[in-house]
């Protein structure tokens, strides 16, 4: 049965590493999940005086993620951390009191960078907000990717065998995560 997972990429940036990434995860996970991005680059900074009439944006993210079997995120590394984009969308998933659409989702979290550690430190702050908006966070396999040109191609596809299986791994644990925490 194909999941659907609610994609949530940390970036704006129309040619972003981790846009690619996502789509590159999209590709190699077609036969188990049907993702759809989150368009969180419409939200509103959080604001409680909003939910007198919520903006069109929030609604329609919290729908797309109550409708979603799981949470897929996406992200960069800022300063040894993740974009205060995500932490947004995040905030205004949790609300208003009790509306907490984030709640009890099987939640993975994944990133990529030009850099040797990838985006590990800024997934490990990742991984503490999702939990304390009590998703429920896989931490094994973890995925700290170094982007390079060598092992994808403009296309999507992954031209490096040990890098695609170690992909493939991850998507199939997250697979078997949502299944068994479900």
């Amino acid at each position: 049965m194909t999941k659907t997972i609610a994609v949530l990429i940390g970036s704006l940036r129309k040619d972003s590493i981790n846009r690619k990434f996502a789509k590159v995860l999209e590709k190699l996970g077609a036969d188990q999940f049907k993702f759809v991005e989150l368009n969180i680059s419409d939200l509103p900074h959080y604001n409680d005086d909003l939910w007198a009439n919520p903006p069109k944006s929030v609604t329609e993210m919290k729908e797309q993620v109550a409708a979603a079997d799981a949470v897929l995120i996406v992200t960069p590394e800022y300063n040894r951390s993740f974009p205060g984009l995500i932490k947004n969308a995040l905030d205004w998933g949790t609300r208003p009191y009790g509306k907490n659409v984030w709640s009890e989702k099987p939640c993975a979290v994944t990133g990529t960078a030009g850099g040797a550690i990838g985006t590990a430190v800024g997934q490990a702050h990742l991984r503490l907000a999702a939990m304390n908006c009590n998703m429920i966070v896989m931490h094994q396999p973890e995925v700290y990717l170094t982007w390079s040109d060598e092992v994808f191609a403009a296309d999507g596809e992954v031209t490096n065998e040990s890098t695609k299986e170690f992909l493939q791994k991850f998507l199939k644990s997250f697979n078997s995560f949502i299944t068994k925490v479900s």
